[in-house]
């Protein structure tokens, strides 16, 4: 009987993308994956509660979770030169003050934000209705995520970019890491690195086959933009550089998580080599 594994990622394009390749039977396991669809700001509330086996989190969330889970090193989006917005209406100034909508707490949106504009007062909303509270006046200001960026209301504009503060933050022109995959340490070693493993294979065939997969999550109304837009969001987040961690994007974690614990946020210093799958070991295992 194959070992059930509870894997859940957000219904945004570039997790659906990074995802579907075992869904559609492209990648076979030795595993029955059950996966589960919500937003991110819900994944990182129920990987606090320690539900999912495998989940999609916010990278700002990991410190929290860290005992209890490692990261992967696949199916992670970072930005680079690019990022989430925050867009308040045209021709409008935000004082000290101002009323912002984030997408949730533990988001790394909000880490950021938070960091950089310690005076503002925060809501949480749905990512998907950010937008519709700045026009409708219910907050000055919001912080826009996924494909949100890259089509909105022609009466908002852009007050910041978030890649901006976070190289003013970083103080290094290092990728921005937004979004991975984290994997319960209960789970036997030689299992997590095979679930990496799968996961990796995953997103390596999803971007070898971009365009028929792309198109099969189009015609099966799997995502919720056109074929223009979906691909130049998968070119932002769901690219060549998410199929594996690289050197670069571990020291960006490793900044992230530092900013975060020299602001109080965590109350512990994250060292970005006990956060990840020893893979090595397999190899050491059986050599």
């Amino acid at each position: 009987m194959k070992k059930t594994i509870k894997l859940a990622h957000s219904p945004d394009a570039d997790d659906i993308f990074m995802y579907y390749a075992i869904k559609f039977g492209w990648i076979t396991s030795r595993y029955d994956i059950h996966n589960y669809a919500d937003d991110i700001e819900t994944l990182n509330q129920q990987t606090l509660q320690n539900i999912w086996d495998v989940s999609a989190i916010s990278f700002a969330l990991f410190p929290h979770i860290c005992k209890d889970y490692a990261l992967l090193k696949t199916a992670v989006s970072f930005g680079e030169g690019y990022g989430p917005k925050l867009i308040k209406k045209k021709n409008t100034k935000l004082k000290k003050h101002f009323t912002v909508a984030l997408s949730g707490k533990y988001t790394t949106n909000a880490l950021l934000f938070r960091l950089k504009y310690p005076h503002a007062k925060i809501r949480y909303y749905n990512f998907l209705d950010i937008e519709k509270a700045v026009l409708n006046g219910e907050v000055d200001a919001g912080v826009l995520i996924h494909e949100s960026i890259l089509n909105f209301d022609s009466d908002l504009e852009v007050e910041a970019e978030l890649w901006d503060i976070w190289i003013e933050l970083a103080q290094d022109s290092l990728p921005l890491p937004l979004g991975g995959m984290a994997i319960r340490r209960s789970i036997p070693l030689l299992d997590a690195i095979e679930i990496e493993e799968i996961l990796t294979k995953a997103v390596k065939v999803a971007n070898q086959h971009k365009h028929l997969l792309s198109a099969m999550l189009i015609e099966r109304n799997l995502v919720r933009v056109d074929n223009q837009t979906l691909q130049k969001y998968l070119s932002l987040y769901a690219n060549q550089n998410s199929i594996t961690m690289n050197q670069t994007q571990l020291k960006a974690l490793e900044r992230l998580f530092e900013l975060g614990y020299n602001a109080g946020f965590y109350t512990h210093k994250t060292d970005i080599v006990t956060a990840l799958i020893p893979s090595e070991y397999k190899n050491i295992r059986f050599s």
